[in-house]
């Protein structure tokens, strides 16, 4: 049985440090609980000579992929790079090469979990990916392991820390959102460029991955409606809170007969819910299994050493089973074959803010003509009026009954067209 277990590292970023100081830290308490000595023996490091803040030995880094791949002594690759390529290409050929791999890397796996599972089947080696949805949550490792025994009939998560402590600064200082997405980028919270964060297109790469675990169908990244929280306002959060509820970006997904119900969005969910009550850069996943019933997993979704924490649970795994000499899965934990697919966002109640010019029968013609095409209005809001541009105007604030979306832009496109509405400000839907 091997003992001596060596790692190759791609990357010595952010995750890469946590990942390399959480086993220096801990690698005693690994040895004595498992019996293993894991060792990181090489890194990737295109930039050697630039400062990673962590004392490593030089020797250790290389930086040429191959000193990596084609080291018959290395029994792990784990990928810390980040992005769609090279990093795809470099997994596929370790796991041809015959070495199993741990990442972190979202993108890569939401768009090509598919091939590389494949290739780590044909090959008889393990793919992990742990800290890829959720930082240091081990939900992944639930999923496929304690509650394996459940059917999942839906999950919910705040999957994305930037987005989540920027809402919960708008919440609890009633600032607006370009303050607190620059407070965000100083804390080290959102980068440069947040695009990929506020606009859910990360929540969707690590929700697509979710959805291969829990309903083991194949839904990629670009086709889950993704919308993300740069249009929530003050008067979004106000009314919220005023309402008993709280906006989270939520990826969420339910399975029904037909297939599978998902989007990415700004959503507002009662203050009573567990979500509710995830502030910061926290992160959670709620899921709802035939069995367990409601499960909700929290905790630190990102931050080099809860996400180091994770890679190196993964890698603990593997190390495990090549000391067996049982490094291969049956069934990966990565499924397509379900057979269910996207079939729509489904019908929900949402809330809607627009603009209007304050004079009487505005509110008249905006509810009749809802009502004319089957859209019931729950419970409607005006704010006090204001001048703009020599107009005085108002702020319209509905909520509106269970409704497919495609009908709501229908009827809000036809108010703004025939003038009876200045403008649409904001829609989200409304999760109780």
């Amino acid at each position: 049985m091997k003992q001596h277990i060596k790692v190759g590292m791609l990357g010595i970023g952010n995750i890469g440090r946590g990942t390399y100081t959480a086993l220096e830290m801990n690698h005693q308490q690994i040895l004595e609980t498992t019996g293993l000595d894991i060792e990181i023996v090489k890194i990737l490091n295109r930039h050697p000579d630039k400062d990673r803040g962590i004392d490593l030995p030089k020797e250790k880094y290389t930086t040429d992929i191959n000193d990596i791949l084609d080291d018959p002594e290395i029994d792990i690759v784990v990928e810390l790079m980040g992005g769609i390529e090279p990093a795809t290409a470099y997994m596929a050929s370790a796991l041809e090469k015959g070495k199993s791999v741990v990442t972190a890397n979202k993108a890569a796996i939401a768009a090509n979990g598919k091939r590389l599972v494949e290739l780590a089947q044909e090959n008889h080696v393990l793919l992990r990916f742990e800290a890829a949805v959720a930082g240091g949550i081990p939900i992944l490792t639930s999923l496929t392991t304690a509650l394996l025994s459940n059917e999942f009939s839906e999950v919910h998560g705040i999957l994305n820390g930037t987005t989540n402590y920027i809402l919960s600064q708008m919440t609890e200082y009633g600032k607006d959102y370009a303050e607190m997405l620059r407070t965000a980028q100083e804390k080290g919270f959102a980068e440069s460029d947040p695009t990929a964060d506020v606009e859910g297109h990360d929540s969707a790469n690590k929700l697509s991955i979710l959805m291969s675990i829990i309903f083991g169908t194949e839904i990629p990244p670009e086709m889950i409606p993704t919308r993300g929280i740069t249009t929530i306002a003050r008067e979004d959060i106000d009314y919220g809170f005023e309402s008993g509820y709280r906006i989270k970006l939520l990826a969420s997904a339910k399975k029904s007969k037909k297939g599978i119900y998902t989007n990415v969005e700004p959503v507002l969910i009662p203050a009573s819910h567990p979500l509710a009550s995830v502030y910061n850069e926290f992160n959670a996943v709620f899921v709802k299994g035939n069995a367990v019933d409601s499960l909700m997993f929290y905790g630190r979704g990102a931050g080099s050493l809860p996400t180091g924490s994770a890679v190196l649970g993964d890698v603990i795994g593997i190390a495990r089973k090549l000391a067996k000499g049982a490094a291969y899965d049956v069934v990966p934990q990565i499924r397509y074959d379900s057979g269910l697919r996207f079939i729509g966002e489904g019908i929900s109640k949402y809330y809607v803010r627009m603009t209007v010019t304050d004079k009487p029968g505005v509110l008249g013609r905006i509810t009749t003509t809802f009502g004319q095409f089957g859209v019931s209005v729950e419970a409607v809001k005006q704010n006090a009026p204001y001048e703009s541009d020599g107009e005085r105007i108002a702020s319209l604030f509905f909520r509106i009954f269970e409704v497919e979306r495609p009908l709501l832009y229908y009827v809000l496109n036809k108010l703004h067209k025939e003038n009876i509405i200045l403008s649409v400000d904001n829609i989200m839907r409304i999760e109780d």
